[in-house]
C-alpha cells in the first residue's frame, strides 16, 4: 500500500502513551499514582446523567441535525448570555463531537502550503499537529520566554505577516495552567485590527476554571473580531463530562456552511442523549462547578507549595485548569529524563514537557485532577526519589 504523504505529519498526544505505559507498569502490579490525563476526577453529576438517561427512555435515538439538535445550540446561547451578556445567533453555534473537531475543523480551514498559522507552545499538541498535517507552516509563540508562563500581546502581533491566516489562542493554558488577564488580551484584540486578514482561534475549554475570583476575558468581548472569530468550549472539563464527547463552538457566520459539510462528511452528527444531557448542564446549576473547583483550589496551593519545595524544581502558581507545569532541569534531569524516573522508580505518572512543544524540554506537566492524599502521596515519593 502506498500511504498519503501528509499521514507522516501527524503528531499525537503523549499523555496517551504515559497512560499506556503506567498501566502496563499497573498490570505487573506496580502502585501508580495517576497525574498525567487532563480531565476531572469528578463524576458527572446526576442531573445531567438522568437527562440523557430520560432522552433514550423518550426514544431520541436516531440522526439528528448535523450542526446539534436546535434546543441543544439555543442552550449554548442562553448560557453565553448568561456569562457574558452577549446574544449570539444559535446558528452560529455547531455542536461536536468533543474539542478536537472545532480545532481540526478550523486548522483545515485556513491551513495548506504557503499559509502560516500561529500557535502557542508549550500548548495543546493537536494544534501543531494539525497545522502540520495540512501543509501550513507552524509559528510558535514561545511561552517559556515568561516567568509565568503567559504570552505577550507585542510578541504575538509581531509573528504575523502576510502569509498568516489564523491565530490560536488558548486562555487559561494547558498545559502551563497560566491565566492571561483581559489587559493584555485588550491589548492583542486591539492590534488584530490592523490585521483583518487573520481569523482567531480562541481556545476556552478552561474558561469555567479561573482561580481567585479572576473573570474570564472571553474574545466574545470584541465585536469588531466577530466576523473572523472562533471560539471553542464545551462540557468536557466543566461539567466533568470527558467521556462523553462533547463540545461547542461559535463560527462566523459565512464559515457555518462549510463546517457543517466537514461534520457531515466526518461524523454525521453528535448523539441526540448526549445533546440532552448538555442542555441540562448549561440550563441546570453551577453548584457542582463551584464545589470542583474550590477542591480544585485547595489542590492547586498544595501542588505548588509541593514542587516548589522539591530539589530543583520551580513552578509558577497556576492561575486556571488544573495543572502545573514545573522547571525541572534543576535536578540535573530534562523533563523527559525526570518523567521517566518519576514513573519507573517513585510511581507518579506526569507527562514530559517536549509533548507540548520543542521549547519545553526542561519542563513536566502534572494534572492536579487527583485527591489531595494522591497528590500528596506523589509528592512525597518524588522528594523521596530525587533526595
Amino acid at each position: 500500500m502506498k500511504l498519503a504523504k501528509n499521514l507522516e505529519k501527524l503528531g499525537t498526544e503523549t499523555a496517551f502513551k504515559v497512560l499506556a505505559e503506567a498501566k502496563q507498569l499497573e498490570a505487573k502490579g506496580k502502585e501508580i499514582i495517576h497525574l498525567g490525563l487532563g480531565q476531572p476526577d469528578f463524576k458527572t453529576p446526576k442531573h445531567i446523567v438522568n437527562a440523557a438517561k430520560k432522552a433514550l427512555d423518550d426514544g431520541h435515538h436516531g440522526y439528528v441535525l448535523s450542526n446539534g439538535i436546535l434546543e441543544c445550540r439555543q442552550a449554548v446561547t442562553r448560557k453565553i448570555k448568561k456569562l457574558y451578556n452577549k446574544e449570539i445567533d444559535p446558528e452560529r453555534v455547531l455542536i461536536m463531537p468533543g474539542g478536537k473537531p472545532t480545532m481540526y475543523y478550523a486548522i483545515s480551514c485556513f491551513g495548506e502550503e504557503g499559509a502560516e498559522i500561529i500557535h502557542p507552545t508549550p500548548g495543546f499538541p493537536i494544534y501543531e499537529s494539525m497545522i502540520n498535517y495540512t501543509g501550513s507552516k507552524a509559528i510558535p509563540y514561545d511561552l517559556t520566554k515568561d516567568k509565568d508562563l503567559k504570552f505577550n500581546a507585542e510578541k504575538v502581533l509581531s509573528l504575523i505577516t502576510d502569509k498568516t491566516r489564523l491565530l490560536i489562542i488558548i486562555n487559561p493554558n494547558n498545559p502551563t495552567g497560566s491565566f492571561v488577564e483581559k489587559s493584555e488580551i485588550d491589548k492583542l484584540a486591539d492590534g488584530l485590527k490592523k490585521h483583518p486578514h487573520i481569523a482567531v482561534l480562541s481556545d476556552e475549554i478552561y474558561s469555567r476554571q479561573i482561580f481567585d475570583g479572576k473573570e474570564m476575558p472571553t474574545f466574545f468581548n470584541y465585536p469588531e473580531l466577530q466576523d473572523r472569530l472562533i471560539v471553542l468550549d464545551g462540557w468536557s472539563k466543566a461539567y466533568a463530562m470527558t467521556g462523553w464527547r462533547m463540545g461547542w463552538s461559535v463560527w462566523p457566520e459565512n464559515l457555518v456552511p462549510h463546517i457543517n459539510k466537514l461534520l457531515i462528511n466526518s461524523v454525521s452528527c453528535v448523539n441526540a442523549p448526549s445533546q440532552f444531557a448538555g442542555i441540562a448542564a448549561l440550563d441546570g446549576p453551577d453548584d457542582s462547578i463551584n464545589e470542583m473547583m474550590k477542591k480544585f483550589d485547595e489542590r492547586r496551593k498544595l501542588i505548588h507549595k509541593g514542587l516548589n519545595n522539591l530539589p530543583g524544581v520551580e513552578c509558577s502558581l497556576p492561575g486556571g485548569a488544573f495543572y502545573a507545569f514545573p522547571k525541572v532541569i534543576g535536578t540535573g534531569m530534562n523533563g523527559a529524563e525526570f518523567a521517566k524516573k518519576c514513573l519507573h522508580e517513585a510511581g507518579v505518572a506526569i507527562v514530559p514537557g517536549t509533548s507540548f512543544g520543542k521549547t519545553s524540554s526542561d519542563y513536566v506537566r502534572f494534572s492536579f485532577a487527583a485527591s489531595k492524599e494522591n497528590i500528596s502521596k506523589a509528592l512525597e515519593k518524588i522528594d523521596k526519589m530525587l533526595r
